[in-house]
């Protein structure tokens, strides 16, 4: 390995590694050795684990959570920041220009396919988990002060109490959370199709760590990223099999029990093997469209039959209040809302950082021939609007109604209070029922798509890995879900999301470096063109 001068990273036109060397392929399956042995048997391990000692488990949740959050909460917070920081230099800088791809690459999905799997990918189940209950739960924390609040409230004040709840709730799914998946997923586009190297997280620390990348360094970082994958999927499929079952029960008297939690989710994983067996483009990306449709007309429909004229004048106001509390809430040091910042953001962080392995790959892989300014603008700005304008319909429309006497949403489970917001609008049955449909669609695209991920990590960065072994992660991403509902129920599936989440907090940030560096070498000269001018190709 030689070492280029004036950039000073490793040369990778004279690597020697090739996709997949180290893979094992028997019984008909092409497997990475040692990261699918590893990852498949600590995994194996962990719900048998649970399973067996559902007690010590349920302790152990309980325990984790509380002590990474109150402990690690600046090291997210900041991280969150430097990333947003790190997003907005690349597209202002010249490195904007540059092409995934090389020069000549065009993208491989229209605008609207990309724009609907970067949705249901990176969102889905989480925006109609939370649309509702978080905008709820600060205005109420609002009104009452103290260090629950988000920056001490505004106690008494219905109408700052309104603005900081939605200023609250926004921050945790525009910029930020899209800030990490943007950072991630640039990473792994720019090193595969610009550099050749392997899709896998490995690659994206080539220029730290060399031909070390193939080795145990490159190892543990991939096994790392196949954790964090599993365990963030797994929260938000728990998460959304909750809410589903919360929604049958409300609507049609389903009795909402663990016991329906598990066939729930037994059925989703089932419909997601289909999809993902069909693959990339006839499972995923027709799934993500629907679901698109599908979120579209609930959106307009509750925007057309709530409080239109306070919605229209919300997104404004909502994201003024955003744009105006964005340095508060960014804050990492000498707060005193312990509450919020520990209990809801450093949470949601950790949450999209251990996500951020699959969403950024699922990103990368359907993001070809976009430049790098074209790649950050719509992956950070896009969805930052359509979240906004999501929190503002769903969010605004329950605090109207709880402004105006009605208190069946804050008296509600925190999964269904998307259902008693509905129920105080004409045709809640319908509604309702729309709603519990999109939950199931966006479990199951979640699922297809973190299945495709993870095999990929797994297979040593092969786009084309045998179906049985996308079967058996389909099959895990479940068990998983349902092993964590069984040892702790939602404080689980949190603790399990932040445990992952806090080594790739650290992860990300040399990844940043290590992105600049190699889009800083790729300005100089394109990697395609250094190997011609090699003779290499």
């Amino acid at each position: 390995m030689s070492t280029d001068q004036t950039t000073d990273i490793p040369d990778v036109s004279v690597t020697d590694y090739e996709v997949g060397q180290d893979n094992i392929q028997r019984f008909g399956l092409d497997i990475h050795n040692p990261v699918f042995p590893i990852s498949a048997s600590v995994i194996i391990a962990f719900v048998a684990f649970t399973l067996l000692f559902p007690t010590l488990a349920d302790g152990f949740f309980g325990w984790l959570r509380p002590a990474i959050t109150s402990t690690f909460d600046w090291l997210f917070i900041l991280a969150g920041d430097i990333f947003v920081l790190f997003c907005l230099f690349l597209v202002v800088s010249p490195l904007g220009k540059i092409r995934l791809g090389g020069k000549d690459a065009q993208p491989d999905f229209g605008y609207f396919g990309w724009f609907a799997m970067l949705f249901a990918a990176g969102m889905g189940i989480g925006l109609m988990f939370y649309g509702v209950s978080e905008p709820i739960t600060h205005f109420s924390a609002a009104m009452a002060g103290g260090s629950d609040a988000p920056l001490m409230g505004a106690a008494g004040d219905t109408e700052a109490a309104r603005r900081l709840g939605m200023a609250a709730t926004i921050y945790h799914w525009a910029l930020h959370p899209w800030a990490i998946y943007a950072v991630v997923a640039l990473a792994l586009a720019f090193f595969s199709y610009n550099w050749g190297l392997p899709l896998t997280m490995r690659s994206v620390f080539y220029p730290m760590l060399g031909d070390k990348a193939w080795g145990w360094p490159g190892h543990v970082i991939d096994i790392l990223a196949v954790f964090a994958t599993l365990f963030g999927l797994a929260t938000s499929l728990g998460f959304g099999a909750e809410q589903a079952v919360g929604g049958l029960n409300y609507l049609f008297g389903i009795p909402d029990t663990m016991l329906s939690n598990i066939v729930l989710i037994v059925l989703i994983t089932g419909v997601a093997l289909i999809s993902v067996v069909a693959g990339l483009d006839a499972g995923v990306r027709r799934l993500s469209e629907v679901n698109m449709v599908l979120a579209l007309a609930l959106l307009l429909f509750i925007f057309f039959v709530g409080p239109t004229l306070q919605l229209v004048q919300g997104f404004f106001g909502n994201t003024v209040a955003y744009l105006r509390e964005f340095i508060p809430l960014s804050n990492p040091f000498g707060r005193v809302d312990d509450g919020y910042r520990t209990g809801w953001t450093t949470f949601y962080w950790a949450w999209w950082m251990s996500w951020s392995p699959f969403v950024g790959m699922f990103i990368a892989r359907v993001s070809r021939g976009r430049t790098v300014r074209e790649f950050i603008t719509c992956v950070l700005i896009i969805p930052t609007i359509v979240s906004i304008i999501w929190m503002t319909v769903f969010g605004g429309t329950a605090l109207t109604e709880t402004i105006g006497g009605f208190s069946g949403i804050v008296d509600a489970d925190l999964e269904v209070k998307l259902f008693a917001m509905l129920g105080q609008l004409p045709l809640s049955q319908i509604s309702s029922f729309i709603g519990i449909v999109l939950v199931i669609v966006f479990f199951v695209t979640s699922s297809d798509s973190g299945s495709l991920v993870i095999d990929t990590i797994t297979a040593g960065g092969k786009l084309d890995a045998p179906v049985p072994q996308r079967i058996f992660w389909a099959t895990f991403e479940g068990l998983v879900a349902i092993t964590l509902l069984l040892g702790g129920g939602l404080a689980a599936l949190q603790g399990a999301a932040i445990a992952t989440g806090f080594p790739f907090a650290i992860l990300l940030l040399f990844l940043c470096w290590s992105t600049w560096k190699g889009l800083a070498a790729e300005r100089k000269q394109p990697f395609l063109e250094k190997m011609k001018a090699q003779g290499k190709i």
